[in-house]
């Protein structure tokens, strides 16, 4: 099972701007406690994602040296990852592909036709650069924007990232209204038709219906999961207040009831949660 941690979702629309020392200090002491990957920060419009506006000074003040974890940023357009593909401490390019037209116009002005050209310049850069790409599929389970949805339409999206050799591939519930019904046909789905390919979930929930999600999904077969510490966090764009990230302590918990083995520093896990307290007030 792998933990993707997501700081970089947790800060990106927090109210108060959080200082590049802060990031600094919170994503050091994130990379001591052993996650498989860390979505540590993203190049894209200052003016859209302020708090994001350092990632360029961040990463170079990061200690990579003794970690297992590597580091993930967010694209949305080629000048970002043109930027993110030089530091070499960058393992994984994210972008977000909205499934919803309405949402892929309003996170990156695209349509979703546009934004798949795009995922082919991405590819191109990533290989040219040793870098793979990761997929979000945004809205994956649904929205809120009177776009139609079923789960087909996830389905053939993912099929034409899979033709395009994509090879890690995240469905993204953007604004928490994934059923356990839809995650188990997607997912039951998926897995068995693209073996080499690793699927992930990115849930945003409520407190109270965060566990039926990540059992949906891991009785199917997903193995990789994001998370943020105190499940803060949740897409700004989409400006819904009422659901979160999944709350990396209870994605903990679970992977205990799973008998799964993490290899985690808990002691490190617990003074990155000191920290946390500290940045999000």
């Amino acid at each position: 099972m792998k933990l993707i941690e997501c700081p970089r979702d947790a800060m990106q629309g927090w109210h108060r701007q959080i200082s590049t020392d802060e990031k600094v200090e919170y994503l050091n002491a994130l990379l001591k406690v052993g996650f498989n990957t860390l979505d540590c920060g993203s190049f894209v419009s200052p003016k859209t994602i302020p708090q994001m506006a350092d990632t360029a000074e961040v990463i170079p003040r990061l200690d990579m040296s003794g970690t297992k974890s590597q580091l993930l940023a967010i694209v949305a357009n080629q000048r970002g990852a043109a930027e993110a593909v030089v530091f070499d401490e960058i393992a994984y390019l994210g972008y977000p592909f909205s499934i919803s037209e309405t949402f892929q116009l309003r996170n990156t002005n695209k349509t979703i036709l546009d934004s798949l050209e795009l995922v082919d310049t991405f590819q191109e850069l990533c290989i040219k650069n040793n870098k793979q790409l990761v997929v979000y599929i945004s809205m994956g389970f649904g929205n809120p924007y009177g776009d139609h949805y079923d789960a087909s339409i996830a389905l053939r999206w993912v099929d034409e990232l899979v033709q395009r050799d994509i090879a890690i591939i995240s469905l993204a519930d953007t604004v928490g209204v994934a059923t356990p019904e839809t995650i188990n046909k997607l997912f039951s789905t998926l897995i068995p038709a693209y073996p080499t390919v690793e699927f992930g979930a990115h849930f945003h929930s409520a407190p109270h219906n965060w566990e039926e999600k990540v059992a949906a999904a891991y009785d199917h077969g997903c193995r990789r999961f994001d998370s943020a510490i105190k499940g803060i966090g949740g897409c700004p764009m989409a400006h819904n207040e009422l659901v979160g990230n999944l709350a990396t302590e209870r994605l903990l918990d679970f992977s205990v009831e799973r008998h799964e083995q993490l290899g985690l520093d808990i002691t490190a896990l617990w003074a990155a949660q000191e920290i946390a307290d500290r940045i999000f007030y």
